[in-house]
């Protein structure tokens, strides 16, 4: 891991923060993506800065604005002349029942959590293939078994998942592309998923019967950057067991 070029989207906070703090610590430079959080992605970086210098930059980015993915791309190659890996974490999450689902909402979730990734990776191809470097996706344990009242995210990660299988096929031999599908890791923040009886029994839908950390995420990251050059169009879940159980 050591001197590699990292692009992790949504890296600011919560499992984003953990991916960008494992590769960090393992020696990668990273470049925190943030669309709102500039001063938890600033805080991000002078916590890495501090223990290296010039080992992580922040780069502030609406990732819907598909024109701009490009410039994302060339100002990291212009700071660091390279690129190892790009980890498509962003994501918007909310819940749209059939009768509430807006084009609106479809624009969003659509978006931040299949139209990015994907022309992202476009504009990051050359120079991962430069580096025989990786993609990385965050999916969902729910692209496979839906969420009532998610409908647009559910196709939206559904959608996430292929891709991840048809840039395989694109990008093969020189670049590597797989996802990860977490589980139950963290609670969203929206006050729906306060009720601790909801909670519980989405714990206990878990063959481990036990809430996940980001840590397990990040651990995952790094093993598919780093550990797994014989691997690309695959999904791990990541998820205590949950998807099998739904």
């Amino acid at each position: 891991m050591q001197e590699k070029v990292i692009l992790v989207t949504g890296g600011a906070k919560r499992v984003g923060a953990a991916i960008c703090r494992r590769l960090h610590a393992q020696g990668a430079r990273i470049t925190i993506h943030y669309r709102s959080s500039a001063e938890e992605a600033r805080a991000l970086q002078h916590e890495f800065t501090r223990k290296r210098p010039d080992s992580a930059s922040v780069a502030q980015a609406d990732l819907l604005d598909i024109d701009l993915l490009p410039e994302l791309i060339e100002k990291i190659i212009k700071r660091y002349g390279r690129l190892d890996a790009l980890i498509n974490n962003a994501s918007s999450f909310f819940a749209t029942p059939l009768k509430a689902c807006t084009t609106q909402a479809w624009d969003d979730l659509i978006g931040s959590n299949l139209m990015a990734p994907l022309f992202l990776t476009q504009a990051a191809a050359p120079y991962l293939k430069a580096q025989r470097g990786c993609v990385i996706n965050i999916v969902d344990i729910h692209a496979e078994r839906p969420l009532k009242n998610f409908v647009i995210y559910n196709a939206a990660k559904g959608g996430l998942l292929a891709l991840t299988k048809s840039l395989a096929l694109e990008m093969g031999p020189e670049v590597r592309v797989n996802g990860v599908s977490p589980g139950p890791i963290l609670w969203p923040e929206e006050s729906e998923w306060s009720d601790e009886a909801a909670r519980r029994k989405i714990i206990q839908g878990t063959l481990l019967k036990r809430i996940g950390e980001p840590e397990d995420i990040a651990k995952t990251v790094q093993f598919l950057i780093n550990d797994a050059p014989y691997i690309t169009g695959q999904i791990i879940a990541v998820d205590g067991g949950r998807s099998i159980h739904l």
